[in-house]
């Protein structure tokens, strides 16, 4: 299978173009409609940084204009030459328009509006899309993408993968509702936790686990164990930690999760691990250590440090997020002691690596020696280890 490093190449490498399927997005949105069937009515959606020619986004909006109501549907495109890879051919849509001209094809992105019935038919779908040039390259921080941004209600797209951050102040700096593809990681970055911490942002209901596939251009370089050519010589990669973030309100998001109590998951729970370790207290924080999300104990109203794969199942309703390790970004859980007069050792052979203690503060730290490549010895002889991220939660 494909994993996060592949999300990692495509960043350090500005290889953005990743198509998202079209059944990917067909069950997202009806998630939303399932919740509530007015959502996209009357709203004016953009499709920012898409491909419309290519695009699964613009296929079904435009497929969809009068299913879900919508009053204008907008999507751009980059320039060829903005992209990394510019193997080129235009599309007959393209061509046989009176707008094509191949010298601006190149250099200029392109607008898709869908606002009506332009054939004559009776309805309004993707056959009554109307293009043209757009002034600069199409880059979604250029002032004319950024008028249409604040022309519309929605912003729905998947961001180039290197920009997913600046792509999400983007839409906040307008106060938008969205509903964009990106990779779970981001949520650990200092400027995007903030934002699920105070309810302003949270992960779609669609995608909860796995990897989702995407196509890829022919040129695309296909470094992952998990890719495949489809009959018509369609290139797809799958990508595993993929999420779904918005800030449209969902009935699965109101869920509570069901938990037993900390003396029945010691008892049956299905990781031999925990059973072993329980429920140890952190070194550094007042709260205890929960491996996993299905061994929250359901009975205890103290501070929990819990795998960032919980927001899978995070209910607002039911636990409060007090921060995450390792960034700082704690306040509601403030950190007890710090490790700069510790020093760091090679477990295997109990020798110092040379780095200090302050290595591991603002992580989630136990006592004892993990099983880490390394731990922290301190000035007396304590031992202790630092966990993978966590996010710091209580019950409500």
């Amino acid at each position: 299978m494909a994993n996060n490093t592949n999300l990692g190449a495509a960043k350090a490498a500005k290889n953005d173009e990743f198509y998202t399927q079209y059944a990917d997005i067909q069950k997202e949105i009806n998630a939303y409609l399932e919740y509530n069937p007015d959502t996209f009515r009357d709203k004016v959606i953009l499709l920012p940084c898409d491909d419309p020619e290519w695009s699964n986004f613009t296929r079904f909006f435009a497929q969809n204009f009068e299913r879900l109501g919508l009053r204008r549907l907008i999507s751009t495109s980059y320039a060829v030459e903005s992209k990394k890879y510019k193997n080129y051919q235009p599309t007959l849509f393209e061509t046989e328009s009176p707008w094509f001209d191949i010298d601006k094809t190149r250099i200029k992105g392109k607008i898709f509006e869908l606002t009506r019935d332009t054939n004559g038919n009776g309805r309004i779908d993707i056959d009554d899309l109307e293009w043209h040039y757009l002034e600069g390259d199409g880059d979604f921080r250029s002032k004319e993408v950024c008028q249409l941004r604040d022309e519309a209600d929605i912003i729905v797209t998947n961001p180039p993968f290197s920009l997913f951050r600046e792509f999400l102040n983007w839409i906040f700096e307008a106060k938008k509702q969205f509903l964009i593809i990106g990779n779970m990681n981001a949520i650990t970055n200092k400027e995007v936790f903030p934002l699920i911490r105070d309810n302003k942002l949270w992960y779609g209901p669609s995608i909860t686990s796995g990897d989702r596939e995407f196509m890829i251009p022919d040129d695309y370089p296909i470094e992952a164990a998990g890719w495949r050519i489809d009959e018509k010589g369609n290139k797809y990669i799958r990508v595993k930690g993929v999420r779904w973030f918005t800030n449209f309100d969902h009935g699965r998001r109101h869920e509570p999760m069901r938990l037993m109590t900390m003396k029945d998951n010691l008892r049956f729970s299905k990781h031999k691990d925990f059973i072993e370790k329980g429920y140890p207290n952190y070194d550094n924080y007042e709260a205890i250590e929960v491996p996993y999300s299905d061994v929250i104990p359901g009975d205890y109203d103290g501070a929990m440090g819990v795998p960032i794969s919980f927001l899978d199942k995070y209910c607002p309703d039911q636990f409060e997020i007090l921060g995450l390790t390792q960034i700082s970004c704690h306040d509601g859980l403030p950190d007890i002691k710090k490790y700069n007069d510790y020093k760091e050792i090679e477990r295997e052979t109990d020798r110092p690596t040379g780095a200090s203690g302050g290595k591991t503060n603002e992580n989630a730290v136990l006592k004892g020696k993990g099983n880490k490549k390394t731990y922290y010895l301190g000035p007396n002889g304590e031992k202790v280890y630092s966990e993978y991220k966590r996010i710091l939660i209580r019950r409500r």
